[in-house]
């Protein structure tokens, strides 16, 4: 396979699960550089939350809203952009709007697996506001998402559309990024990173 894509609302602590399968030596983090990092201490010290290549309209890595109406080789186009052109691995590639496009992705990349991350809307517009709100410095949050009450707009669109997805509400939640790893058919990253969703609150499914 190609891509892990990954499919969560903001605040949907999402980054945390992407983050805690990063460092698999199975997979591509050509996409890292200083400039695309976002610190903060919501999670009660200073952690780093945000890395790598975020694709959504608007952002660095600009997404179309409607990937639905576009190719697979103009969207692997953008997907592909952010990593080094040469370099082995699998790529982690994450999207907010995802959440609207499950059976886009399923159809079009069938051997490659969808995460998808859930937690219900206030709660992921309370850590979201929590981790900076409109202050976040990387990913940008501004031109898509606009203001506040946009924000809390599209995180119930885009975790309604999470719920009516029939392939969502058939798999059964995964417990750790251990177990995840598993799911993926990746190696597991070093003992530092271990994650369980139980803990930080996090449905965590796969389609693979």
């Amino acid at each position: 396979m190609k891509y892990i894509f990954v499919a969560g609302a903001p605040g949907s602590k999402w980054s945390s699960v992407c983050k805690n399968i990063y460092f698999s030596p199975d997979i591509d983090r050509s996409d890292a550089k200083p400039e695309w990092e976002y610190w903060h201490d919501a999670p009660g010290q200073l952690e780093l939350m945000h890395m790598g290549a975020y694709f959504d309209p608007g952002m660095e890595s600009d997404l179309p809203e409607n990937i639905n109406l576009f190719g697979r080789e103009s969207l692997e186009a953008i997907f592909d952009a952010p990593f080094q052109k040469d370099n082995n691995g699998i790529r982690i590639i994450k999207s907010h709007i995802f959440c609207n496009h499950i059976p886009f992705l399923r159809l079009t990349w069938p051997d490659c697996p969808v995460v998808m991350v859930y937690r219900p809307d206030d709660a992921c517009l309370g850590w979201w506001v929590k981790c900076g709100h409109f202050d976040i410095t990387y990913p940008l949050y501004h031109k898509y998402y606009v203001d506040l009450k946009t924000m809390a707009q599209r995180i119930a669109e885009q975790n309604a559309n999470l719920r009516a997805n029939d392939e969502f509400a058939q798999q059964f939640g995964v417990v750790d990024n251990i177990e995840l790893c598993q799911e993926l058919g990746i190696a597991n990253p070093g003992p530092e990173y271990r994650q369980n969703y139980n803990f930080s609150d996090i449905s965590v499914r796969i389609i693979s």
